[in-house]
């Protein structure tokens, strides 16, 4: 079970969001969200937070965004979570710079820094459980936060039904594809009222983590936000929803369908 329930949400999150190209940025720094997580339909598996701001690195102005998952206690006494992961990246056009993953899942630990050079197009990751510094050759990628901020400055107004958006991400010492398929608009009934969505469906490996590769759903808000509100997987063993549970600090107003 290891990486299934927060590296699925967090890859299917971040490469699932997209939104108008304006002059409004979709995001802005003090951005802040919360989702909540069940298995099977009804068991709390845990929660998992966004959140943005902006600061300093190596004396230069980026943003600094932070996921973090951890499971609810009564999943925690079978199968314990806490995964963290923070992204340095690009003000003005999101790129990442730099790149943490620090994860202990049931025992299973990984703590891993990945620093970008685009202009050499290498990525150097240093693993400190196994104290190895390894360089890689990358194309344009994005790691797996900065993208979820990236693709939300990429246009759709002209995305037809069935079409697919694809982008390259670097995770640990891999680039992998990811194909992205747009299955229209839907209102859905949330906490907040009915809210306008655009619907997507990720071209997932299956296998381990997932049952088929076209077992996960996702909605973002049709908004200038472009916000995950719910997702929905089948996994190799059960399922697995999330749901916006709060927000703060978004840049654009949220929408909600008035009757």
């Amino acid at each position: 079970m290891k990486s299934t329930f927060f590296f699925s949400f967090y890859i299917l999150v971040n490469l699932s969001v997209f939104s108008q190209q304006e002059k409004t940025k979709p995001y802005q720094s003090g951005e802040w969200l919360e989702y909540k997580m069940s298995y099977s339909g009804f068991l709390k598996a845990g929660t998992a937070t966004l959140e943005l701001k902006e600061t300093t690195l190596d004396e230069k102005k980026v943003l600094y965004a932070k996921g973090y998952g951890e499971t609810s206690t009564i999943i925690g006494w079978f199968f314990k979570v806490s995964d963290t992961y923070e992204s340095y990246f690009d003000t003005e056009i999101p790129k990442p710079y730099f790149f943490k993953r620090d994860v202990n899942e049931g025992g299973y630990t990984i703590k891993r820094d990945t620093k970008f050079d685009h202009e050499k197009q290498l990525a150097t990751v240093e693993d400190h459980k196994h104290k190895t510094v390894k360089t890689f050759e990358i194309g344009e990628v994005q790691d797996m936060i900065s993208s979820f901020y990236f693709l939300r400055t990429i246009e759709t107004d002209t995305l037809g039904q069935g079409e697919e958006v694809t982008l390259d991400i670097f995770f640990d010492s891999k680039t992998f594809p990811f194909k992205l398929r747009f299955l229209g608009t839907e209102v859905l009934k949330t906490k907040f009222g009915k809210v306008k969505t655009l619907k997507f469906r990720p071209l997932v490996q299956a296998g381990r983590v997932f049952k088929e590769n076209e077992s996960v759903t996702i909605w973002v808000t049709a908004d200038k936000n472009k916000i995950p509100i719910k997702l929905k997987a089948s996994l190799a063993v059960g399922s697995l929803r999330a749901e916006l549970k709060s927000f703060k600090g978004l840049a654009n107003s949220f929408k909600i369908i008035i009757d």
